[in-house]
């Protein structure tokens, strides 16, 4: 069980420093990045993902992502018994991760006046906040990444819901590469509206740095909307992973 832990915590401090650091190095005041624009932020987290996948994939399958890990179990390719360990290593890579980008922008934090940008280093948030709409968006993209990675999964160990928790299938049969431009194609065409989260530790573990990291002039973490990035993904992911099983994978 403990196998998964630390290539959790590496990937998905991998995923959050390359991503996040992406989101800093274009709204952050005297980056060399500033304002490069959307195309780049979502390259940037297309490009976080497959880095990790890369890394990490042979070791825990790589989901750097609690929403995977959940929908996985869901349909039974994981047992639940590991969801746990799972989750603690998103968690804790995703601080990390998050920390990270905080000391390599040192110098910007106070160079930068607007909070809300430095928030939206960290977390997501909504473009017009309507919770309702804003957590249907979530569970729309986050269905779409979770069927989207068994799809490509199954493309290549086979359609049987059993192969796709296989670990060889993520390190060997199957390009990261591939599950990066997944992520990138979500974030063009469905981030618009909330930054597209689709990873509850991708907000959350952030989010939590944000709160307790001595940034200067920062705002408060928006707690109150820190719920729709954990939950929205979490439903989402069990019905892309519950469709894939259901319309392709028995």
């Amino acid at each position: 069980m403990n196998t998964v832990l630390v290539p959790e915590i590496v990937g998905t401090m991998i995923l959050i420093l390359l991503g996040d650091g992406v989101v800093a190095n274009v709204v952050l005041n005297r980056s060399k990045g500033q304002n490069s624009g959307w195309i780049v932020i979502t390259a940037g987290w297309g490009l976080a993902v497959a880095v990790a996948v890369y890394a990490v994939g042979r070791f825990s399958g790589a989901h750097i992502n609690p929403a995977v890990t959940i929908a996985l179990a869901s349909v039974g390719a994981i047992p639940w018994s590991i969801v746990p360990t799972y989750i603690v290593g998103q968690m804790i890579g995703a601080f990390i991760g998050a920390v990270l980008v905080y000391l390599a922008y040192l110098p910007h934090w106070a160079e930068t006046e607007d909070a809300n940008l430095k928030l939206g280093v960290f977390s997501t948030g909504p473009a017009i906040r309507k919770p309702a709409q804003n957590l249907l968006t979530e569970v729309i993209g986050t269905a779409m990444l979770v069927f989207g990675v068994m799809a490509i999964v199954g493309h290549f160990t086979g359609p049987a819901i059993e192969d796709i928790s296989l670990r060889q299938g993520f390190s060997v049969a199957f390009p990261p590469l591939l599950v990066g431009f997944l992520v990138w194609a979500i974030g063009l065409s469905l981030g618009g509206p909330t930054g597209y989260a689709i990873n509850p530790a991708r907000d959350l573990g952030p989010r939590i740095a944000h709160s307790v990291l001595p940034i200067p002039g920062k705002r408060d973490s928006d707690w109150g909307y820190a719920w729709i990035p954990v939950v929205g993904p979490i439903i989402g992911g069990i019905i892309g992973a519950m469709l894939y099983a259901t319309v392709i994978g028995s």
